[in-house]
């Protein structure tokens, strides 16, 4: 699973809630730049690193041996929880793991090297994996 190497703080403020300003579309990696087809956020979440490992393995699976994958997200959020049965107060919980804030518009995975019917395919599978409504765009 993908996670930082070295973080300068082991645990994040959890950030605003508001509907209203939640669903700020992305500035950043919006277009398919390294392969051909690409999964697209179309709503926004926050991404785990196990679900990004997932997402990768079913990608890899469909697309065999010959294809590429580009994953342009990486998880340096961490999130914390506290232990189970454990009473409300006495601070935050320990650190559980790293998510990735998505915004809408974001590419999140990209393949190419594989005929356009596989790749579709790969990424309709993929995007069932996340926790999000994605769309295939293709390079253009």
């Amino acid at each position: 699973m993908l996670f930082p190497k070295k973080t300068k703080y082991r645990k994040w403020q959890t950030g605003r809630k508001n509907p209203a300003k939640l669903n700020k579309v992305a500035t950043r990696g919006t277009n398919v730049v390294f392969g051909s087809f690409g999964v697209k956020a179309l709503t926004q979440a926050r991404i785990t690193s196990n679900q990004i490992e997932a997402t990768r393995r079913v990608i890899v699976r469909t697309i065999g041996k010959t294809g590429k994958i580009w994953i342009r997200i990486f998880p340096d959020r961490p999130y914390t929880r506290k232990a189970s049965e454990v009473g409300m107060g006495k601070g935050k919980g320990d650190p559980e793991g790293f998510v990735c804030e998505v915004r809408p518009g974001r590419v999140i995975f990209e393949i190419d090297g594989v005929p356009e019917d596989v790749a579709r395919e790969a990424m309709r599978k993929a995007g069932t994996k996340l926790p999000l409504k994605t769309k295939i765009v293709e390079r253009k």
